[in-house]
């Protein structure tokens, strides 16, 4: 019984490190863009869209090229989640199903052998909870990233119209940016749901490596998703007294912020 409290206590509590650092980072994203790699990304691919779609006639190529590696690297993803899936399947049919009852099948977990060092919960319905819960993980990174294959999908097609010939409300530089902003966003989303699996795995061997992982997986993700190298500043009200040890940046208009111009410096 006292096995079981570890993971009645650690892992609730990992599980919470993670989803509330994923809250402040979509705060983050929304209130700061400028101060994380995921609103950079997302201001310099409307950029990108925009630059694309002023001369088709020789960035179409490009553009069709660059969407296609994006839709390979989301299909590689997706494949690979589906592929782990139907393998924890495996494994959860012959932990349930194989067997070797009495107290031999006590020490182990979902068939791997006995696992005498594991500290925690051992009992074969908690194996069961366990590949489970890994199984929908990846479920969830398939259908993440079948979505980000559908938005690049369809902004191959719309990034080679040439809008500026057409009188259309309905087809804008801006529209294909957003598509393809979302088709990021959904990959991005995937990418963290492999990223979710990795403390799910070690769950196998305990709620104390899970716990352990789930800190440093979020230390890892805040390396890698805050950015200090560009600041954001108003250029509607003049910017003297500038440092000078700043690169000039460039303005983005964003309509998430207020309409107000943005400049993005390099310091």
């Amino acid at each position: 019984m006292e096995e079981q409290m570890l993971d009645y206590c650690l892992v609730p509590l990992g599980l919470l490190i993670m989803v509330a650092y994923h809250v402040w980072l979509l705060h983050r994203i929304v209130k700061h863009p400028t101060k994380t790699v995921i609103g950079i990304n997302s201001i310099n691919r409307r950029f990108w869209v925009n630059a694309m779609m002023e001369d088709m006639a020789k960035n179409g190529v490009l553009a069709v090229q660059t969407l296609r590696n994006n839709i390979m690297a989301s299909t590689l993803l997706a494949s690979t989640a589906i592929m782990l899936s139907s393998v924890i399947a495996v494994l959860m049919n012959s932990s349930c199903g194989g067997g070797g009852g009495g107290g031999g099948s006590r020490n182990r977990v979902g068939g791997l052998g006995p696992l005498d060092f594991v500290f925690g919960d051992r009992s074969r319905l908690g194996s069961s909870i366990k590949f489970f819960c890994i199984l929908v993980c990846f479920l969830v990174a398939f259908l993440l990233n079948v979505q980000s294959i559908r938005y690049y999908s369809h902004a191959s097609v719309l990034v080679n119209v040439p809008f500026k010939k057409m009188v259309s409300p309905y087809l804008t530089a801006e529209y294909v940016a957003r598509i393809i902003n979302r088709g990021s966003y959904f990959w991005s989303l995937g990418l963290r749901a492999f990223y979710f699996s990795f403390p799910l795995f070690l769950w196998i061997f305990g709620p104390l490596p899970m716990f352990f992982s789930c800190i440093a997986l979020v230390f890892l993700l805040h390396f890698l998703d805050v950015t200090l190298e560009f600041r954001a500043i108003d250029t509607s009200g003049g910017s003297g007294g500038g440092s000078s040890s700043c690169s000039a940046g460039f303005s983005h208009n964003d309509e998430e912020q207020g309409g107000q111009n943005v400049s993005l410096v390099q310091c």
